[in-house]
């Protein structure tokens, strides 16, 4: 089979790969439909190895080279026979973190937590820029035909964007800024509009992006903090800053513009990942009594209630999808356009089947 594999920095490569054969008593094997890139596969690409291990994964034992994709949906082809739930035919979106199930957090119920965690993509011998991937029982959830393949998809990056608006404690009515425009930030835009934020403000540089994401109508207010003062304009604008402020860049910047538009006593999430070291003013996070929270992945038992709120039109995450490519385009028309200065798409699809 066909697959994109990791294998340093810059280094991607469509190569041939012996498919599975078989599966364990408790996994299934599935064959691709689509798999979306994520801003951690672009983070991966320019300045890895980070997730990608150069050594046996503690867990999965799972080092380079690494087929990268773990945002994607698909089709089940084979079940272990142990499983009664699952059946040849079933379309699936795949929850992509794999861990021990019964150490200090996953009893717990805080798999995402567990010291040993590994992801389909990043540490499992198989990802979602491939033609086929076995997988877990629990890394693999159901869709209703009212779900697409590329809904399916994009079920795990919403699923980080509504775990970071609960670790936020955002409430009804409450006023909030996104700090980065990508697939997370345009996500937790969706998110938060569902759970009823009542003023939504995006920082956002890419004017591609601004534009996409004003046209939803969401947004109170879309700024480009090159050439804006957006903490001065959300307080003019708020009277005291926002409830809410979410750093979706990892970057040190931007991060200072959450911190001085909050409100006092205000909720700070960071969820972008920083590639270097941050400085944060500690001056500022004392005196306004800030909540600085982190956020990273999701509860890995949230699968069944976003496909729901996907199905049922209140999470519309197709809004984010600017095209799909084959798999040996896969380099030069996704990863490449998409770290370029340039870029003007949002999220892009990879399809490792025809």
């Amino acid at each position: 089979m066909k697959a994109l594999r990791y294998y340093g920095r810059k280094d991607l490569r469509v190569e041939q790969v012996e498919p599975p054969q078989d599966c364990g008593q408790d996994q299934v094997i599935v064959k691709v439909s689509v798999c979306g890139v994520c801003g951690t596969d672009l983070h991966e690409y320019l300045a890895g190895p980070i997730f990608v291990p150069t050594k046996p994964h503690r867990f999965t034992g799972a080092t380079m080279p690494q087929i990268l994709g773990h945002e994607f949906s698909g089709t089940v082809v084979a079940v272990g026979n142990k499983l009664k739930n699952y059946r040849e035919g079933d379309r699936v979106a795949i929850q992509p973190l794999v861990m021990p199930l019964d150490d200090y957090y996953a009893v717990r119920g805080l798999n995402h937590m567990s010291e040993s965690l590994g992801a389909i993509g990043y540490s499992w011998p198989w990802g979602g820029m491939g033609e086929y991937a076995v997988l877990n029982d629990y890394n693999v959830a159901k869709l209703p035909d009212s779900v697409s393949d590329e809904q399916g998809a994009l079920v795990e990056p919403a699923a980080v964007a509504i775990h970071a608006v609960h670790t936020s404690n955002l409430q009804v009515g409450n006023s909030l800024l996104v700090s980065g425009g990508g697939p997370i930030g345009a996500l937790i835009i969706l998110s938060a509009a569902a759970a009823g934020a009542a003023n939504i403000f995006l920082s956002e540089p890419n004017e591609a992006r601004r534009k996409l994401i004003e046209s939803w109508d969401i947004c109170t207010g879309v700024f480009d903090p090159t050439n804006e003062d957006v903490p001065a304009i959300i307080r003019e604008l708020t009277g005291v800053g926002v409830d809410v402020a979410m750093e979706c860049v990892g970057n040190e910047r931007s991060l200072g513009t959450c911190l001085e538009s909050v409100r006092r006593q205000g909720v700070v999430v960071q969820i972008g990942l920083p590639t270097s070291s941050t400085k944060l003013d500690l001056h500022l996070l004392v005196s306004k009594a800030i909540q600085l929270r982190g956020s990273t992945c999701f509860p890995i038992y949230s699968w069944p209630a976003i496909i729901s709120l996907i199905a049922e039109r209140k999470l519309p995450v197709e809004k984010l999808i600017t095209r799909s490519v084959g798999l040996d385009r896969a380099v030069p028309d996704a990863f490449e356009v998409l770290t370029s200065r340039e870029n003007d798409c949002l999220k892009i699809l990879v399809r490792p089947t025809n």
